[in-house]
């Protein structure tokens, strides 16, 4: 038997990047997953993936930034499951803007992506995960502890900060209901997010930015959305059982430097 069979898992922004990479480690562990994510061609073509493992594949197509759809996708994935093991609250924003340049509605948009859906959604399905004595993983960000030259964070950074803190209280909170909650800090990693912010620096910026990755990782390298996977896997089973409240680096070793 799979160290994750029977269990059920909801991913949020699983059909691409780190929600993604996660979602395979999950699935390639027998775990039946969920995933939420906006783009309908992305989540079928990672629904197909990921059911090749074997186990159930579920899709909900949904944009979280709307103010309902915390709502609507809750109450459908009760619909689907009565009991939930585990729940990756992955989806997310991050713009590298100077402090001096963020607009209220970028300000909105963070504290919204980053820290109300996560929050609103984990305790709407509270009841599911408190049937399963499930786990919750959250995903934060190296940025909430350290800052990297030539990406200003300040509104991405305050977001995941929220999380660290989030995830420490829910896991003191939730711990006597039989659910723990711990969270996941990578540093960069290769994602379409990554890619469409690197895509906006200056030349200047992109150089500098590759060169800093030699110096500053001492695995040399950023990382990519499978890295993420065992640590998850880990946090979702029983090997974790006496695990809540930690914040977990998985950095290439970014948080040494």
């Amino acid at each position: 038997m799979k160290t994750l069979s029977g269990k059920k898992a909801v991913i949020t922004g699983g059909s691409d990047g780190i929600g993604f990479g996660i979602a395979k480690a999950l699935a390639n562990n027998g775990a039946d997953v969920l995933l939420i994510a906006r783009d309908p061609d992305k989540l079928k073509r990672a629904s197909a993936e990921l059911a090749r493992n074997g186990v159930a594949v579920k899709a909900i197509s949904a944009d979280l930034s709307d103010a309902s759809a915390v709502e609507k996708i809750s109450a459908q994935l009760l619909a689907e499951w009565s009991e939930l093991s585990i729940l990756v609250n992955n989806a997310g924003i991050a713009r590298f803007t100077p402090f001096s340049e963020v607009t209220e509605s970028e300000f909105d948009l963070h504290l919204n992506m980053n820290v109300k859906v996560p929050y609103l959604l984990t305790q709407r399905v509270l009841p599911a995960l408190e049937k399963a004595k499930g786990s919750v993983i959250n995903i934060s960000s190296y940025f909430a502890l350290r800052m990297l030259p030539g990406r200003p964070s300040s509104v991405y950074s305050m977001t995941k900060g929220a999380i660290n803190s989030f995830t420490k209280a829910l896991a003191f909170e939730l711990g006597p209901r039989g659910v723990r909650v711990n969270a996941i800090a990578p540093g960069t990693v290769n994602t379409p997010l990554v890619q469409s912010n690197i895509n906006r620096l200056s030349e200047e910026g992109k150089n500098k930015f590759y060169e800093s990755i030699k110096t500053i990782y001492p695995l040399g390298r950023i990382g990519e959305p499978e890295d993420l996977g065992g640590i998850a896997v880990y946090l979702a089973s029983d090997e974790a059982k006496w695990v809540t409240g930690s914040v977990i680096s998985i950095d290439g070793g970014l948080t040494t430097s």
